[in-house]
């Protein structure tokens, strides 16, 4: 339906439709536009309510409201000479005039109305050269049905279908009010962290996984692209909203019911109920069944009594925890002495005052390495009263006379299950450090490009450091690293998404343990190399990676110890392949691994051993055949161990320790050739030859410099020859040669802004 404006809307339609269509508006921009928009002296009391509603990103303006503006635009273009260059204010005092005219209302463009409107422009940052030819342009553009032609940049299969979501949050960050680099008092840094996390609610970010009727986009997928794209700026920011809504609230949603989802996920979803994850306790990690807090039921009461029951079962290093108004608490569930398992529980912590509730004790965990912005503390409990209802009993209900009940008989399935809901936070955790390695990569890169050092002659310019093959290797094969990790961690968000909904996990929890571990693990690794690869600049504050390095190496342990971790993707493997041999039983796996190895080994020897052949090297087939024989043969001979301890009677907690460090091997092996399985899918997908060829660069070197780096192992099982290892050696360094002219490229494809690099070095 087409819409009257008044005219004083319509001055300022074209500005509004350009803003809109550029990005989302962040706070202090709105904050100013509503400030500009408040003191314009045409605008009547009705056209500011109703502009000032149009800023609200929260219920930004519908396609409705967006296509009644294309409309109005493009109906005063025939009375506006598009030859002219005239700016969008001319064109919006224009589209006033015209209105007035013809509802013969009185409107007058006085210098105070231009100025006014000028001050809006500015404010909303668009250039003087920005002409209305150029928006009637875009506006015919967008009814042609063929598009723009396609860029060979990378960077939009990097961003894909996620283009859009990526670009808002891209351009919401850069908003000075989410700066923080210069706050180093945690008391004013969580302060300041906390009313940017608040934003963040505000734009409904944290909400996305959610259902529609609690405010969200019941959009699982897409909230773990958030949190990847919101990594690219402050990581304690990062790290508080995932706590609040991936953690606090993820567990609310994913393993209360919906009495549960009516009281709370609203206030949560706009942070009107801070909430912390109370898990982890001082002596009891990454052994969650172990947990010593307690929760026993009252039938006389029909309450829980949540209690630490000595000093190091109190719970530890909880984000949120100072900022909290309520925790969901995992302890063992208790009922008349008997111990049901590990269940998680609702407990307020806090009174509308902030003070602290009776029997709950916090303290503040101090500094840390990194992420001083997250307000991380300790909690204990000391007999404190529940109610029933608290229970989140998705998986676990107890009745008003104590009778417990679960929709999953077995206790181990329950607690796995209930692990498992939880999983979106290891994926979360996997694509922000993969983030991190980008930015990382991106500062050195470029700094590399700029900076020069010694010449071959007092009269030749001095030599760019990224032209140095050292340089080159210590920072192209992570570069290639990040990019088949990206495309790995694609396809695992993807299955995730569609797993959630089938309810059949398993693959997606081990993909995602063992993606989190190696890409935590790169984060450290590859910032440390950047860091170095940038000399001293690199230690300054001022250059990014100081901040970097400290924030995310956490990562490493948090959600899991990634040694841990990386044993549940071996287990995994080994119990997938003993439920597909289930009536053969355990000799029915080795017969047929066995089968797998030995055909493996008749296509790789003898010949294939000490092919050094170019052709043969760089071979998508070559790459992905190697590194699954790793992943099969470490399956083969760990299963093989296995049996022998077992027929020693040995307990199984001593069998999976003999056998810790090669359970380690394997998860590794796995996710190595998961990710080489990932990036040439993705290639195998495109169409188009420079991207195909660009992106098989960086496959080939991750893939031979993965293999190159297990170079001792694939030489005692004789797969390589020496000199096939050596010849391995000299492709590595002919890719990075070959990298070299498109570094640049490669980096700018990751679409980071130069803001949120905050690299004074680039």
């Amino acid at each position: 339906m087409k819409i009257n404006y008044s005219p004083g809307i319509l001055s300022l339609l074209p500005l509004f439709y350009v803003g809109w269509s550029d990005s989302m508006l962040g706070p202090s921009e709105r904050n100013l536009i509503m400030e500009k928009i408040n003191k314009m002296p045409h605008l009547s009391k009705e056209d500011r309510a109703l502009l000032n509603s149009w800023t609200d990103q929260r219920n930004p303006p519908d396609q409705h409201i967006f296509k009644s503006w294309i409309q109005a635009i493009k109906e005063n273009e025939k009375h506006f000479s598009t030859a002219k260059k005239s700016s969008l204010i001319e064109l919006g005092l224009d589209m006033a005039k015209q209105s007035s005219e013809q509802k013969n209302v009185g409107f007058q463009s006085s210098a105070e109305v231009i100025q006014s409107l000028q001050e809006l422009e500015k404010t909303l940052g668009f250039e003087e050269s920005l002409q209305s030819s150029l928006l009637f342009e875009t506006l015919h553009w967008q009814n042609q049905s063929d598009g723009p032609e396609h860029s060979n940049h990378l960077g939009d299969i990097l961003d894909g279908a996620y283009a859009d979501i990526q670009g808002k949050i891209r351009q919401l960050l850069q908003d000075p009010f989410f700066r923080n680099k210069d706050i180093r008092l945690k008391e004013a840094y969580r302060e300041r962290v906390l009313a940017q996390v608040k934003e963040l609610a505000k734009q409904g970010l944290g909400a996305y996984a959610f259902p529609k009727e609690y405010g969200g986009q019941n959009d699982p997928l897409l909230n773990t692209v958030i949190f990847e794209t919101v990594a690219l700026g402050d990581l304690s920011l990062l790290v508080k909203f995932g706590v609040q809504f991936g953690l606090f609230g993820g567990a609310l949603y994913m393993l209360g019911t919906k009495k549960h989802h009516d009281q709370y996920l609203s206030q949560t979803a706009r942070l009107e109920l801070p909430g912390c994850f109370a898990m982890t306790e001082t002596g009891h990690g990454s052994n969650v069944r172990g947990l010593e807090t307690t929760a026993k039921y009252n039938r006389e009461t029909g309450q829980f009594t949540i209690h630490s029951p000595h000093v190091d079962a109190g719970k530890e290093y909880i984000g949120n925890a100072l900022h909290a108004k309520m925790a969901v608490v995992f302890a063992q569930l208790i009922i008349d002495e008997e111990q049901h398992g590990v269940h998680a529980f609702l407990v307020p912590l806090r009174d509308e005052q902030h003070q602290d509730l009776p029997g709950i004790k916090v303290e503040d965990n101090g500094y840390k390495v990194g992420l001083n912005g997250v307000d991380n503390g300790k909690i204990w409990f000391d007999q404190v009263q529940i109610p029933r209802e608290n229970l989140l009993d998705k998986y676990g209900s107890v009745s008003e006379d104590g009778q417990y009940s679960s929709p999953i008989k077995s206790a181990t399935k329950r607690f796995f299950t209930m692990l498992g809901a939880l999983v979106a936070g290891r994926v979360c955790i996997a694509l922000a450090s993969n983030t991190a390695s980008k930015k990382a990569l991106n500062i050195a890169i470029r700094y590399a490009l700029k900076r020069r050092q010694f010449s071959q002659s007092k009269e030749s310019e001095e030599t760019l450091i990224m032209d140095y093959p050292s340089h080159q290797h210590r920072l192209f094969p992570k570069l290639a690293k990040s990019y088949a990790l990206h495309f790995a961690l694609n396809d695992l968000r993807t299955m995730y998404a569609e797993k959630l909904s089938s309810g059949d996990m398993r693959k997606v929890e081990s993909l995602a343990a063992g993606l989190k571990a190696v890409a935590s693990w790169h984060a450290r690794d590859t910032i440390q190399e950047a860091r170095e690869a940038c000399g001293g600049k690199g230690y300054l504050a001022e250059n990014g990676l100081a901040d970097l390095k400290a924030d995310t190496d956490i990562f490493t342990t948090f959600e899991g110890d990634n040694n841990v971790l990386l044993q549940l993707v071996s287990k995994g493997l080994l119990t997938e392949f003993k439920e597909q041999f289930q009536d053969g039983g355990f000799m029915s796996i080795l017969r047929h691994l066995g089968d797998r190895l030995s055909t493996s080994i008749s296509e790789a020897n003898p010949v294939s051993r000490r092919n050094t052949n170019a052709e043969h090297l760089l071979s998508q087939e070559f790459h992905l055949q190697a590194l699954e024989y790793r992943e099969n043969s470490l399956l083969y001979s760990l299963a093989n161990r296995m049996r022998t301890f077992i027929k020693r009677r040995l307990h199984p907690n001593e069998t999976y320790k003999l056998v810790q460090n090669h359970m380690i091997n394997l998860a590794i092996a796995s996710i190595e050739s998961y990710c080489a399985k990932s990036i040439y899918k993705a290639i195998n997908a495109l169409d188009d030859t420079d991207q195909r060829k660009k992106l098989t660069r960086l496959a080939r070197l991750y893939c031979l410099d993965t293999i190159y780096e297990r170079r001792g192992w694939y030489l005692e099982q004789d797969y390589l020859s020496g000199s096939k290892s050596k010849a391995i050696r000299k492709q590595i360094s002919y890719l990075c040669n070959k990298i070299r002219p498109d570094a640049r490229m490669y980096v700018d494809s990751f679409n980071i802004p130069e803001v949120l690099l905050s690299a004074e070095i680039i």
